[in-house]
């Protein structure tokens, strides 16, 4: 394997002017009346949104703080033989022993998401924490997302699990490891555990990553389980649009999305309403947290290798275990109550495979790391300082 080069973030002003044009000609759509976010992305946020990226976002301010944490690339291979270079950030942790961590991210977010808790992980003890719960975060950017380059056609996430652990055994050279993800980063750190557990010794996630085989001899569901299933499927009806699109015909929006700055902040800003708090009047994020991971995506034009996951989920069938099969390291889950699919019943939880933390937040969704990260980082240290050191 070579060795992983350093790497800086650095956009070209070229590429800031030239968003700065896109900004200032956006052509605004229509809306019905008293539309709130019924509808996807509401246009009076979206206007004042788009003012403030235009205005008065900094991101050279964002920049400084992404080039804080070290970070490398490294050419890993795919299973077809191809090589790309995969982006990560490598933060090693303090003390005599620190465990590699990988931690993984998703759609539509990125590593920014992980800014202000790679520090308390790596480095507990400047935030009041025992430095023996001091983890060397290894970050990267998924194959196709961000300042990753993007694989030669789309691949799924246990294609992508097989990359995460040539990363972490292969090109840094750890004999053992744990993996914390949500979203895609929770199925693939799933995969991992599935399909190449050498070296993995416990995995966390706040997004539920599998579904299990309910034929073949599997216990009935209970009556909480049939209701969950109806729950999660009525919200699947509702809001998992954007799925069909991005698994079937992502060529064509992503032309939108890669020419209107406008477009890809709308397409991103809902989901991080809905989300996260879909009865509020605005997402709570501020301003400049979207706009830190949307820049990533305008900036490396991302937005269409980005969505190719979903077809590969498609082709893979990833999410499903198959007969007998389940997780058997040890399994922690922390999930927060407003995600795009409620969280299950334990009992469903335990189909998975060998759960031992089933932690629910009070409030929080899907983005637990940007939006609760202070819980997630307490969580994580007690589930891998129990089950992992």
């Amino acid at each position: 394997m070579a060795t992983p080069q350093p790497f800086e973030v650095r956009v070209g002003d070229d590429v800031l002017d030239d968003l700065q044009a896109r900004l200032a000609r956006t052509r605004w759509p229509g809306e019905p009346v008293d539309a709130g976010w019924r509808y996807g992305a509401n246009l009076d946020y979206m206007r004042r949104l788009i003012d403030y990226w235009r205005d008065d976002f900094d991101w050279r301010a964002a920049e400084a703080r992404l080039n804080a944490f070290p970070q490398f690339t490294a050419p890993v291979t795919l299973a077809d033989g191809s090589s790309l270079d995969l982006h990560f950030i490598h933060e090693t942790g303090s003390g005599e022993n620190p465990l590699p961590l990988l931690l993984l991210h998703g759609w539509p977010g990125s590593v920014a998401e992980f800014l202000d808790v790679i520090a308390p992980l790596a480095h507990p003890e400047r935030y009041g924490g025992n430095v023996a719960d001091a983890f060397t975060v290894i970050a990267p950017s998924l194959p196709g997302y961000g300042f990753s380059a993007a694989p030669p056609a789309p691949i799924g996430p246990a294609a992508m699990a097989g990359v995460m652990s040539q990363l972490m055994t292969d090109v840094l050279g750890f004999d053992a490891y744990v993996a914390q993800g949500g979203d895609w980063g929770s199925i693939i750190a799933a995969r991992v555990a599935l399909d190449h557990p050498q070296g993995l010794k416990a995995l966390h996630v706040n997004m539920v990553p599998l579904r299990p085989h309910l034929s073949d001899g599997a216990p009935a569901l209970s009556a909480e389980e049939q209701a969950w299933v109806k729950a999660a499927q009525a919200t699947r009806l509702k809001e998992t649009a954007y799925q069909e699109i991005q698994a079937t015909k992502s060529q064509s929006l992503a032309y939108g999305l890669t020419d209107s700055p406008a477009g890809l902040a709308g397409w991103i800003t809902e989901k991080f309403h809905v989300w996260s708090d879909p009865k509020a009047a605005e997402p709570p994020f501020t301003m400049d947290q979207l706009l830190t991971n949307i820049m990533i995506y305008w900036v490396t034009g991302c937005m269409n290798s980005a969505t190719w996951l979903y077809r590969g989920l498609r082709e893979e069938n990833a999410y499903s275990l198959a007969p007998g099969q389940t997780v058997t390291q040890p399994f922690g889950f922390c999930l927060p109550p407003n995600d795009l699919i409620p969280p299950p019943p334990a009992s469903w939880l335990t189909r998975l495979g060998n759960v031992q933390r089933d932690v629910r937040l009070d409030a929080g969704g899907h983005f637990t790391a940007l939006e609760k990260g202070p819980e997630l980082v307490a969580e994580i240290r007690s589930f891998f300082a129990e089950h992992a050191r």
